[in-house]
């Protein structure tokens, strides 16, 4: 493609540089807007300018990549509510055998749950259980952080859904979710066991430290851990209404000639209710009738006997009542409960069921933005229940971002200029020998870091794609798989390489109790070997 008019290429570019700025650098000093205003401002420029026409424009915005972030949005959403990412934490810590079985379980766990769910949900969700339990078992959070972000970038490479380039290039290339998760997954399977290895190579002093003894008895316990071992109100009153009843228990079965025995009773239930004296009082008035005269006493034997009669039923009626009147709360408690828990486990099961049958889907190659709408769909209809709260969590800023940033990567492709420089590099970057693959990783690698993973995928996957296509269709699948390996990896090179890294840096800055700051140095001392290796192990395994 011939460079536009001088006019349109300066206008264009200007756009696309101030689009540029702001999605690196959202909080810029003179601008500090953020990513999603910045894309909107972007192309609302490239209208303003006449680079597009409106229509051009909202041509530009690709609605089935749209849809399928938004399905794979709300189904994480509804997995997260399902606990399945709670489940996935309890994995971590579950009969861990030390620091380094602890970091391997890390990197695997991320890696799937990123292939899955997507890598930035992963991170989100995660990052508190990788700080809580680095924090149980006495170790530094800093290695355990980098391996959750690295895997979860390197995991994410394997599917269609696992982050926002990939839905591109499936989109685009029209690859198949079986045929991408084929021909990535090795490749990620041995980045994973890679990344691993490099660093526990990198912290082998930290990780060999072992956990004092005095450390172990001070474990962080959750909120439920606490409340099972915490006494409230209403557990002291239900124990001494339970006990109060034994008392009333005794008073009723205990036999006539135990009167030592029923005084005693008698006293202890006197402590524990207050209100309850009258039963004393007719024991003293027989006692002072007695020293009177034989016949007084007889008259109060007589009478004693009369009350006794009319009292022992009359108390057994009551607690007989109360007794009823417990078992039958408690019976109506246990069955609510019964049966709360058993809708929660049904909805619980139908979740993972749709998530499942979704995966099944889109492996037999069905449309995977209507695939995930439906499975999202069907996931709303089964809570039944008011769907606003559980949609109102999904990133819409994220979708609007998306649609800016379609219209501004597509005017300054219509300016020429990145159709002008791939053809100075393309004889250089054909994936038909080992330097030109090497090339186009570097190119890919260096633009995925400039201009963020997903812009370079749209600015180079129709070019790269051509440029393989006339080879052979296989290079064309090849090429594309490339692309999506490659700019995902490089998220892994710095700490502003990819969201999910900047989601854990986050998250465990705010993490209540166990906040932790990963600093930008530390992670490029790690992300430039990591990175480097993992993407050129990575090539030689994928086909």
């Amino acid at each position: 493609m011939a460079l536009a008019s001088t006019v349109k290429v300066v206008l264009g570019s200007i756009a696309f540089a101030i689009f540029w700025v702001l999605a690196v650098f959202p909080a810029v000093p003179f601008l500090p807007i953020g990513r999603t205003a910045g894309s909107l401002l972007g192309a609302m420029l490239m209208v303003v300018f006449g680079v597009l026409t409106p229509d051009k424009a909202y041509d530009a915005i690709d609605l089935p990549i749209l849809g399928l972030l938004f399905g794979t949005m709300v189904v994480s959403i509804y997995l997260e509510r399902a606990d399945m990412f709670k489940y996935l934490g309890m994995m971590l810590s579950w009969k861990s055998k030390g620091a380094k079985d602890l970091l391997c379980r890390i990197c695997l766990i991320s890696a799937i749950s990123s292939a899955l769910f997507t890598n930035d949900t992963s991170c989100v969700v995660l990052t508190e259980f990788v700080l809580k339990t680095a924090r149980q078992h006495n170790l530094p959070p800093h290695p355990f952080l980098l391996a959750l972000a690295s895997s979860a970038n390197i995991g994410s490479s394997a599917t269609p859904i696992g982050n926002p380039q990939n839905l591109v290039i499936a989109v685009q290339s029209k690859i198949s979710f079986g045929n991408f998760l084929i021909g990535i997954l090795p490749a990620m399977l041995m980045g994973v066991f890679v990344n691993a290895l490099i660093l526990i190579c990198m912290y082998w002093k930290l990780l060999s430290i072992q956990k004092d003894e005095e450390d172990v008895a001070v474990e962080v316990f959750s909120e439920e851990e606490m409340n099972s071992h915490r006494f409230s109100p209403a557990t002291l009153s239900h124990n001494s209404q339970e006990w109060n009843s034994r008392l009333e228990l005794m008073a009723v079965q205990s036999p006539p000639h135990l009167s030592g025995n029923m005084g005693h009773v008698e006293a202890l239930r006197n402590r524990a209710i207050s209100s309850e004296t009258e039963i004393q009082k007719d024991p003293i008035v027989t006692l002072d009738s007695a020293r009177n005269s034989n016949a007084s006493k007889e008259a109060a034997k007589d009478v004693s006997t009369q009350v006794k009669e009319e009292t022992i039923p009359s108390k057994r009626v009551a607690s007989m009542d109360r007794l009823r009147d417990a078992l039958s709360v408690r019976s109506s408690e246990g069955k609510e409960d019964f049966t709360t828990k058993w809708k929660k486990l049904l909805w619980k099961s139908c979740v993972y069921l749709v998530t499942i049958g979704m995966l099944i889907a889109l492996l037999m190659g069905l449309n995977m933005s209507w695939t995930t709408i439906t499975a999202a769909l069907a996931l709303v209809v089964l809570d039944f229940e008011d769907a606003r709260p559980s949609l109102e969590k999904v990133s819409y800023s994220l979708l609007i971002f998306f649609c800016g940033m379609f219209i501004t990567v597509d005017g300054f492709n219509r300016t020429g200029i990145p159709s002008t420089l791939w053809d100075l590099m393309e004889p250089y970057s054909r994936i038909d020998h080992v330097s030109g693959i090497a090339i186009l990783a570097i190119v890919i690698l260096v633009m995925s870091n400039l201009a963020s993973n997903v812009p370079t995928v749209l600015l180079l996957g129709a070019r790269v794609a051509a440029s393989a296509a006339a080879i052979s269709e296989a290079d064309k699948k090849k090429a594309w798989l490339i692309l999506a390996w490659v700019s995902t990896i490089a998220g892994n090179l710095s700490l502003l390489g990819s969201a999910a890294n900047l989601i854990v840096c986050e998250q465990a800055r705010r993490a209540p109790q166990f906040g932790y700051t990963l600093s930008f140095w530390s992670h490029l001392k790690f992300g430039v070997p990591s990175t480097l290796i993992v993407t050129a192990i990575g090539l030689a395994l994928i086909r």
